[in-house]
């Protein structure tokens, strides 16, 4: 049995900051903690869940770890299947050949036959986190990647190098940038190419859907129901009052044209706020919706 993706355990995107993974984790451990929720088996079981998907991606090592093993998984035809076992269909020289690049040739083979084109090691995919402000200014930024260098008799090691880019003003989240033969090394052939993956974090209770920005809007079911106004910051760090409408429902959204990222379209997205601990005032009020049936 696959084991639980843990992007859709969060509810986070694949393209998600570490910070906006860090996020979710936290919101949904204290929603499924035990001591929230005394006796309750499901909510145990989901509160595991919910660790055992942040020990996987919640750190940003194993998360490249994880994200170049289900890669890999693809490339080999998925199933979570080693790529030594069966069903490779050619063997472990083809095997081999898609390990380090190039169009079906791999090191054995090319003692035995010059090939058409010179060997390709495999490309490299990394992500690289920066904040709302980086973004938009642009500048040169420094990172860690993990690559396969070739040294004596062939032998291939993994290696952590420190790589620089410049990013324009106004980069977009998910932009990625290419480092010519920066990827991991062909023991007879030049290297792949490093594909850096550019994640805006948007910062607390914001995220990137399909390049929209999604700011969350924290509303007292009062609030919620009669109508009224909330008060909102928008990313730009300008304030104002949203007006809600009557009968509002968790996960409603209002488009605001322009004050999103670089003048782009801003969704705000209504949830319920959240209290960690109620008066006696507010426990008497709610006792006294619940006796009237909301």
């Amino acid at each position: 049995m696959a084991s639980p993706d843990p992007y859709t355990t969060l509810g986070v995107s694949r393209d998600a900051s570490d910070a906006e993974i860090k996020r979710a984790f936290r919101k949904l451990a204290r929603k499924y903690h035990p001591d929230r929720n005394p006796e309750d088996s499901a909510a145990e079981a989901k509160f595991k869940e919910v660790q055992a998907a942040y020990e996987t991606i919640g750190d940003a090592s194993k998360r490249q770890e994880y994200d170049q093993k289900r890669r890999m998984e693809n490339m080999f035809g998925g199933g979570g299947r080693s790529p030594f076992g069966g069903g490779m269909g050619g063997g472990f020289e083809d095997m081999l050949g898609q390990m380090f690049g190039g169009q079906q040739q791999n090191p054995f083979q090319q003692r035995r036959r010059q090939p058409q084109s010179q060997p390709k090691g495999t490309d490299v995919h990394v992500s690289v986190d920066i904040d709302l402000q980086t973004a938009e200014n642009g500048g040169e930024i420094q990172f860690q990647a993990q690559r396969l260098k070739v040294g004596a008799n062939n032998v291939a090691s993994k290696v952590n190098q420190n790589f620089r880019i410049k990013l324009k003003p106004g980069e977009l989240h998910g932009t990625v940038k290419r480092l010519k033969q920066q990827g991991n090394e062909h023991p007879q052939g030049v290297p792949g190419d490093l594909h850096v993956t550019i994640r805006i974090d948007a910062g607390e209770g914001r995220r990137w859907e399909n390049g929209i920005l999604i700011q969350e809007i924290a509303i007292p079911f009062s609030t919620m129901m009669l109508g009224g106004k909330v008060k909102i910051e928008l990313p730009s760090g300008k304030s104002g009052l949203l007006k809600v409408a009557e009968n509002s429902q968790p996960g409603d959204r209002r488009r605001m044209s322009g004050a999103g990222y670089k003048e782009g379209d801003l969704d705000l997205e209504f949830i319920l706020t959240e209290f960690d601990t109620l008066t006696s005032e507010q426990k008497s009020a709610i006792e006294g919706l619940r006796d009237v049936g909301l």
